[in-house]
């Protein structure tokens, strides 16, 4: 099963304005520095709902890989 990891530190939109509408933001009160992980038949889900307008949309935008 494939999953998709979201980690705000990834993301090409952090510190933006985009933040604040963002699903991860919408559906977690979280630690910045703790991902998300949320499963592809999740990721189907939200989809769906963001098309309904029930839900913002995903807004993360993932950077280039880093080297570590």
């Amino acid at each position: 099963m494939t999953s998709l990891s979201i980690s705000c530190n990834d993301c090409v939109m952090q510190n933006t304005s985009h933040c604040g509408d963002c699903i991860v933001t919408f559906l977690c009160d979280r630690d910045e520095a703790v991902p998300v992980a949320i499963e592809e038949r999740e990721v189907r889900a939200l989809r769906l709902l963001s098309e309904g307008g029930l839900v913002p949309e995903l807004r993360h935008r993932a950077g280039p890989a880093r080297c570590a």
